[in-house]
């Protein structure tokens, strides 16, 4: 069993759960697996992912 913290929706304080998001930069669409609220769709984000992952497709779409 892994002991990662349950996130809450900040909204609505319920927990997030794993469900796959459409993230888009510049006309161009990523689906992505993401912790998003089941009842108001706010989507988190890890610093991990988005200075990270994010960064590095950024660059690449705007160097086309």
């Amino acid at each position: 069993m892994t002991d990662q913290p349950t996130w809450l929706c900040g909204n609505c304080n319920i927990p997030l759960q794993t469900g796959q998001v459409d993230v888009g930069y510049m006309g161009n669409a990523f689906p992505v697996d993401l912790l998003k609220c089941p009842n108001c769709g706010l989507v988190f984000v890890p610093e991990e992912l988005a200075l990270g992952k994010m960064v590095e497709v950024e660059k690449q779409l705007e160097d086309k």
